[in-house]
């Protein structure tokens, strides 16, 4: 949980983080992963975009996917020592989302990998100068490689050790990052793993990928005719893995029979089917509460970081994976409109409210909200409200307490 000192030593650090991503500067060319750190750091917000820290919020990002993207990275890599230089990035395209969904996990432990898109091969200029600022050290597990081109030959001028996973097919791409995954972890195969219908709306789809960065559960995907031949040579090699679907009823009973074969399999559902103009929030907010032994956010209590994204832009998901996989390790709760938030939404956060005891905020916990794009994802009002229902509260003495104080 976050207390009063470790969110001022947030704030200095998101404040000097900021900072740092407004900076100026020449991108730095791509180096050896011997090469030391940046001494310059690109700017990597797109003209346009708002940048705006509250109390409780921070705001990250620009007009589009890949400068969001690009943000993130920054955030958690700001690359001025070795130590915050990542091991590899990512680089996916951004025309195959389930690609980049699945990759979302490459962003957990021990890779902690974050992710760039490309435009089909080629890098466009925030992610280019993003990847070359970064300038990863190389992952040891995986030979060294530095760059992970997952449907894409995109490439950095001057070059890194590069591992490419093909694109294609949601099923094919998924079981060849899984393999990835294992690799990285020193042939340690995962113990759980998430799946979703290839054809599962983008907005609900979308919170598999911050637990999928927080879990180290790849996601795994299934159509409503069937489980794919590569989806299911990875559940017949994990051994009864723990099956976790998000968006049963795109996968359909006679899928989650199937998948019934290679593991057990538990739905996650926000349990009475929410109205149409709630349902992205709503499932979001269902995935954030999950718990199911050690696996799941299990976010029910205040004291936690937040990650907050438009269903206008489902790439930002992967994207903004490695901030629940680092920091405030948040869950990804979905606004359905840049200027409103949702009566579900609402609602939650104060469910989860901080409130401090007798007079000593000093004393409670917090909670701290990421908010990924501009203001056409997420409008500065919006913002505001947010920043409002995440703010520590006096909290309402007990029934016992109110006697004594009466007494005295």
């Amino acid at each position: 949980m976050r207390t009063g000192s470790s969110r001022l030593l947030g704030a200095a650090l998101a404040l000097g983080l900021g900072l740092v991503i407004a900076g100026c500067g020449k991108a730095q060319p791509a180096h050896s992963s011997s090469a030391g750190p940046s001494e310059t750091i690109a700017p990597v917000v797109a003209p346009g975009a708002v940048s705006v820290t509250t109390r409780n919020t921070t705001r990250l990002g620009g007009a589009d996917p890949a400068t969001d993207a690009a943000a993130v990275a920054r955030a958690v890599y700001p690359a001025l020592t070795p130590a915050s230089r990542p091991q590899a990035v990512v680089v996916v395209d951004q025309r195959n989302p389930p690609a980049a969904l699945a990759a979302s996990v490459l962003a957990s432990a021990p890779l902690g990998a974050p992710l760039l898109y490309s435009e089909g091969d080629a890098l466009p200029a925030v992610s280019l100068q993003t990847l070359q600022a970064l300038n990863p050290v190389g992952a040891a597990a995986l030979g060294g490689v530095q760059e992970i081109r997952i449907g894409t030959s995109a490439a950095a001028p001057g070059g890194y050790a590069a591992s490419t996973v093909a694109g294609g097919e949601p099923a094919v791409a998924a079981a060849g990052i899984e393999r990835l995954l294992v690799r990285a972890d020193g042939g340690t195969p995962p113990h759980e793993v998430i799946v979703l219908a290839a054809n599962t709306a983008p907005a609900l789809a979308m919170p598999a990928a911050g637990l999928a960065a927080q879990s180290g559960a790849p996601i795994l995907f299934v159509t409503r005719a069937r489980v794919p031949l590569a989806t299911a040579g990875v559940l017949a090699a994990l051994h009864r893995p723990s099956i976790y679907v998000i968006g049963s009823s795109a996968v359909g009973s006679r899928t989650l029979g199937e998948l019934a074969r290679f593991g057990p399999v538990t739905a996650i559902t926000a349990g009475s089917a929410p109205s149409a103009p709630e349902a992205a929030a709503t499932n979001a907010i269902a995935v954030a509460r999950f718990t199911d032994g050690t696996f799941g956010w299990g976010v029910k209590e205040p004291g936690h970081g937040l990650v907050f994204a438009s269903t206008a832009r489902p790439l930002d998901a992967p994207g903004a994976a490695l901030l629940s996989a680092t920091g405030d390790y948040g869950p990804l709760l979905l606004l359905e409109g840049a200027t409103q938030v949702s009566a579900a939404l609402a609602g939650y956060l104060g469910d989860i409210r901080p409130a401090y005891p007798a007079q000593q905020p000093q004393r409670g916990v917090y909670n701290h909200g990421w908010l990924v794009g501009d203001e056409r994802a997420i409008s500065a009002v919006t913002q505001t409200e947010i920043d409002s229902l995440l703010q520590i509260i006096p909290s309402k003495p007990s029934s016992e307490e109110s006697s004594v104080a009466q007494a005295e």
